[in-house]
């Protein structure tokens, strides 16, 4: 049954990417955030759609400490797609960094173009590093929220990977607080997986950590502690 489900959500899904790919060709005139609110939208739906046909459901804690002004970099815990989709909506108007590789793709790649986000070149981690803080710094000041994942790939359920450090030189650079995230999407929709199980999604919104006059192993310890001793609380029974 599950994979059933999972079948029926990948259809609805690769349709509304197509659907969605292809307005881009004709939105490029719109305003920036009109534009991106119209893409920004996708995945809202998928995310609705995902629990209407898989049963994922989703619970948000710390909401208060969502900053009220925008420009500010959020570090989030990563275990699947669902919190690259998810944070998009709950941290608009909201960006993030990818490979570049993957703005080639069509339909999908031409969505997210119109998003912004950060592209580097993964073959060159010092361009790469250069390139998260420059464009990282310019999105802040245009006055999108910038998402990363520290960890840099998808990590199983009760694992944890190395906490990469450019987020919070970004942060630094730009002087704009630092939001930690803890999200257990992996049990539901696991990396690299493609049947989804129902439960519910637990995303934890931690308080704003400042990233000024602090070096960024400082920074990213703070941050690596408060996250992974939130993803702790959620595993408790």
């Amino acid at each position: 049954m599950a994979f059933v489900r999972s079948l029926i959500f990948f259809s609805g899904y690769a349709t509304l990417t197509l659907l969605y790919g292809s307005t881009t060709l004709f939105i490029w005139l719109l305003p920036n955030l009109v534009a991106h609110r119209f893409i920004t939208s996708w995945t809202t739906i998928i995310i609705w759609w995902l629990k209407v046909t898989c049963g994922v459901k989703y619970v948000v804690k710390g909401r208060e400490n969502i900053p009220s002004d925008a420009g500010f970099v959020v570090l989030s815990k990563h275990q699947s797609a669902w919190e690259t989709l998810f944070l998009q909506t709950l941290f608009w108007p909201a960006t993030t960094i990818l490979k570049k590789e993957l703005l080639n793709i069509p339909f999908f790649g031409w969505g997210l173009r119109v998003l912004k986000p950060v592209p580097i070149d993964r073959s060159n981690p010092r361009l790469a590093l250069k390139q998260v803080k420059t464009i990282g710094s310019e999105r802040l000041q245009e006055g999108f929220n910038i998402i990363l994942f520290p960890e840099g790939t998808r990590m199983p359920v009760g694992e944890k990977g190395t906490y990469a450090r450019s987020g919070a030189d970004i942060a630094s650079n730009a002087n704009v607080p630092i939001v930690p995230v803890a999200v257990n999407a992996g049990a539901c929709w696991p990396p690299k997986r493609f049947v989804k199980y129902p439960g519910t999604v637990i995303v934890s919104i931690g308080p704003s950590i400042s990233a000024e006059n602090r070096s960024s192993k400082e920074v990213m310890a703070d941050v690596e502690n408060w996250i992974e001793n939130e993803m702790a609380s959620h595993a408790a029974p």
